[in-house]
């Protein structure tokens, strides 16, 4: 967490986004607010870098966007799992981020559209993922891809998809990832965290949501979902083996302290991991990368390690 004020770079770049799209109320229902965040995010969008390969496929009935920068084939892969709580969101939404990484990283970024709860609770969301991931493996060198080079990455979320991804391979003692790259990750169900209680009204992410987003996914309390480290990766007691990995929380993010506790767990078992605090910002703070130079500084990094272990294998 961060006594440091919240940026207002920031600040004026959510003031300005909520002008643009639809208006919605924090205590709308989901069924009425994953329409209208959908559609704000949306809209507030930034351009794809021109230079890009894009592409929309079909893989095991979900919809995948790859992007492809220009240049040498095979490229290392990223996968790259969107954040909405697991509830809303999309490729659509999460165009633009994407579609940046791919280009500033050299990498081929494969974004997909998992099944949403609360009408498919997990484990849906890491299934899709590692259909699309079985897909890079055997049909990837025809897209330009490197089928040994694969990174996962996700925001919020999507940092949740990409590390249960990597448990789920570890127990069926599969071929690992090359790396994960985790940005402000939902990775427990424990919504009584000191950034929990300290920034349970965040500008971006209220505590109340995350507890609705949480039994959306998970299903009724007591349910096994909640005793699984593949939905929960902070509740894992062996971690070892899993990739190299990159964790950024924010300071004024309620999820600040599960990826200080996932860093802290793979640290503890010999994984290398590097954890970035961005101690001006909040949740969802990739979105006003280009309006607020501490965004930009924290995208930048998020960039860099995907690009380093797409290519290189390893963080420094």
């Amino acid at each position: 967490m961060s006594s440091e004020p919240f940026d207002a770079e920031m600040a004026r770049f959510l003031a300005e986004a909520a002008k643009l799209g639809p208006a919605w109320q924090p205590d709308w229902p989901l069924a009425r607010r994953r329409p209208a965040r959908d559609e704000n995010y949306r809209l507030n969008r930034a351009g794809r870098p021109p230079r890009l390969m894009v592409e929309d496929l079909d893989v095991g009935g979900l919809h995948v966007r790859i992007f492809r920068p220009p240049g040498e084939d095979p490229k290392p892969a990223m996968l790259y799992a969107h954040g909405g709580g697991w509830a809303w969101g999309s490729c659509e939404t999460h165009d633009d981020i994407t579609a940046e990484i791919a280009d500033q990283a050299d990498v081929v970024s494969v974004a997909f559209d998992y099944r949403l709860a609360p009408e498919h609770p997990h484990p849906a969301q890491v299934e899709d993922a590692a259909t699309v991931l079985d897909w890079i493996r055997s049909s990837g060198r025809a897209l330009g891809l490197d089928p040994g080079r694969i990174v996962a990455a996700g925001d919020s979320a999507g940092g949740q998809i990409a590390a249960g991804l990597a448990l789920r391979l570890k127990a069926a003692g599969g071929p690992q990832l090359r790396g994960l790259v985790l940005v402000n990750p939902a990775l427990g169900a424990n919504t009584e965290t000191a950034s929990y209680l300290a920034h349970a009204m965040s500008p971006t992410l209220q505590r109340v949501h995350m507890v609705e987003y949480l039994e959306a996914f998970l299903g009724p309390r007591g349910s096994p979902a909640w005793r699984d480290p593949v939905a929960l990766p902070n509740l894992a007691t062996d971690v070892s083996g899993l990739p190299p990995t990159f964790i950024s929380v924010a300071g004024h993010d309620p999820l600040h302290d599960d990826g200080v506790i996932f860093h802290d767990k793979l640290r503890a078992a010999g994984v290398a991991c590097v954890l970035r605090h961005e101690p001006a910002l909040a949740h969802t703070y990739i979105r006003a990368r280009h309006a607020s130079a501490a965004a930009k500084a924290g995208f930048a990094a998020i960039v860099e390690a995907v690009r380093q272990l797409g290519h290189e294998g390893l963080l420094s």
